[in-house]
């Protein structure tokens, strides 16, 4: 439930962290045009950076903004949940957990001996 919770929230966060950069660029650009005379010759004297640095700062964006919303979903999930899957007790072996399956009459002695048995290869 939280980690639905949380997927759905994320677009949200996203836009809300971005929306001051994306409208100091909104601003940023009549003055920048004003100050040069003309924005597309300004523009096309950064050459073939312009072309690359573009893409580039594109995708460490996305990957900044993917990065936050995996470590923002691991927080919400807090510790102990690791997609349904049940590992036992920490610190229990697995020669523990059939000891303990043998001591509550589970399984019996026959089966115990060869399963520690294939345990131990």
């Amino acid at each position: 439930m939280q980690l639905r919770n949380a997927l759905m929230a994320a677009p949200t966060a996203i836009a809300v962290l971005t929306a001051p950069a994306l409208a100091q660029l909104a601003l940023a650009q009549p003055a920048l045009a004003q100050s040069v005379g003309d924005y597309h010759s300004h523009m096309g004297d950064w050459g073939w950076g312009g072309m690359i640095y573009g893409p580039l700062m594109m995708i460490l964006f996305l990957a900044v903004a993917v990065a936050v919303v995996v470590l923002l979903v691991r927080w919400l999930g807090g510790p102990g949940h690791h997609g349904g899957m049940h590992h036992g007790p920490p610190g229990k072996t697995s020669l523990d957990i059939l000891k303990d399956r043998f001591a509550k009459g589970e399984i019996d002695k026959e089966e115990f001996e060869e399963r520690r048995r294939v345990l131990g290869d």
